[in-house]
């Protein structure tokens, strides 16, 4: 019974890949969209986008077309290759404004930019449009059912851009670039003004204008200190008890030190 069962097992394997290397030598479209979909409905997405290639110029503006491009992306989108699949979703989302799918083509057209957004070190153009696209859509389906995710990812997103300018900023301080290190500092907490790393941020900026200023030519020097001693109020006024007060209080009793000889 058991090699019955093998051998009709191999006997419906065989003829399946027979009928499906038919399809894909066919010079009939609809064959090879009819196979096409029975392979998408069995999820062997690698073998529908085979077919769905070969078809997909000719099926634009037939009445069909809307489900093969339909499940065409999202074939693409089950196999990770994002990059296509936010494509076609973009596509199909514009060729079929009144499509029922639509709403959900919008939403993972947007997520699939989120999937080739970078770790954060790395260039994050991606992730900008990515964030962008997932806006637009939260702005275009407030009461949509991917709202959640939607925000969710996003949300990911924009976090990952914050760490990156933080890390950028702190690149300035870490290079000796201390006046280049003040402004990234200043342009990060205006651009992040809840960000998780504003103590962090508001440290470094005091470090990097006590450094600045300390080993300044004595015409710029009085001014360089004092603008040091308002960034270590700018850090206790926002955390008076902030991790870093040991040091940053070395650094206050070092900036008025040297501020006396100007007051004499």
């Amino acid at each position: 019974m058991k090699k019955f069962l093998a051998l009709f097992a191999f006997v419906v394997l065989f003829s399946s890949c027979s009928e499906y290397q038919k399809a894909l030598k066919s010079e009939d479209v609809a064959v090879k969209f009819d196979m096409a979909t029975k392979m998408y409905e069995a999820k062997k997405y690698g073998k529908a986008i085979r077919l769905f290639e070969q078809i997909a110029p000719a099926y634009k503006g037939k009445p069909s077309a809307e489900k093969m491009f339909y499940m065409y992306s999202q074939s693409l989108y089950k196999t990770n290759q994002f990059y296509l699949a936010g494509y076609q979703f973009e596509s199909f989302a514009s060729s079929y404004p009144r499509s029922e799918k639509i709403e959900e083509a919008s939403f993972l057209g947007a997520k699939c930019f989120s999937k080739l957004s970078p770790v954060y070190s790395l260039d994050q153009i991606d992730t900008y449009k990515a964030v962008d696209k997932l806006q637009n859509f939260i702005d275009v389906y407030p009461e949509s059912q991917y709202l959640a995710e939607a925000n969710i990812v996003a949300k990911a997103l924009r976090e990952k851009l914050e760490k990156k300018a933080y890390e950028n900023a702190k690149i300035y301080n870490t290079i000796s670039d201390y006046k280049a290190s003040m402004v990234a500092f200043d342009n990060f907490i205006i651009d992040f003004p809840g960000t998780p790393y504003k103590e962090q941020a508001l440290f470094y900026k005091l470090d990097s204008a006590y450094k600045l200023a300390i080993n300044s030519v004595p015409s710029k020097m009085e001014e360089r200190l004092n603008n040091a001693k308002a960034a270590y109020n700018g850090l206790i006024k926002h955390k008076a008890d902030t991790k870093y007060k040991s040091e940053a209080d070395e650094m206050l009793a070092r900036i008025e030190t040297d501020l006396k000889q100007f007051s004499k």
